[in-house]
């Protein structure tokens, strides 16, 4: 089994299971996968050092979705709301990517933790593919329209965590648009 297929083996067990589970993953993903104890421990020491792997492994998917959105031939909003798209379709699978970074930030508090570390860098980079998003479309003011998407989308991320209910990804997605919609008849003066 190739390290990408056990990094994608721990991350549906967190998914499943949250980040409680971390104590148990390297035993967990040995009994459930043909790669033993001795050499899941061989790649990583303990459960921690492949969490971290698994996020940043995770983290490196969704840089490669956003690449491929903003060079898509999609308009701006689009843009913006393909992430509600992506994420209903894996709610519907039982995957739930991002909501692992919002919970590995709360489970690890300490902002020097690798693992808060690395959570961290995903929502900065979430926030800045919005805002220059949002930079593109000529909004007044993209930085606090940036912040109000992220809080939506970080929202129904911590929401998926606990109900994981695929209505919340809809609520958030059109939460989403009429703060977009909102921002862009400012910008054209329809609001002045």
């Amino acid at each position: 089994m190739q390290r990408e297929q056990i990094l994608e083996h721990a991350l549906n067990a967190l998914e499943k299971h949250g980040l409680a589970a971390t104590t148990s993953l390297l035993p967990q993903l040995a009994t459930s996968s043909e790669v033993t104890l001795p050499q899941l421990e061989a790649l990583w020491r303990d459960s921690d050092a492949l969490l971290y792997d698994a996020l940043r492994y995770h983290g490196q998917q969704i840089d490669s979705w956003r690449r491929q959105v903003l060079l898509s031939e999609l308009d701006g909003e689009q843009k913006l709301l393909a992430r509600y798209h992506v994420l209903s379709e894996q709610v519907q699978k039982g995957r739930f990517p991002g909501c692992l970074f919002i919970a590995a930030c709360s489970f690890y508090p300490q902002p020097d933790q690798p693992v808060h570390q690395i959570a961290e860098q995903q929502k900065q980079a979430s926030w800045h593919f919005t805002h220059a998003i949002l930079v593109e479309l000529g909004l007044d003011n993209p930085t606090m329209v940036a912040d109000q998407l992220e809080l939506i989308l970080e929202g129904c991320l911590s929401r998926l965590l606990v109900k994981r209910n695929v209505q919340d990804v809809a609520t958030a997605k059109r939460l989403a648009e009429d703060v977009l919609r909102i921002a862009l008849c400012r910008a054209n003066g329809a609001l002045a």
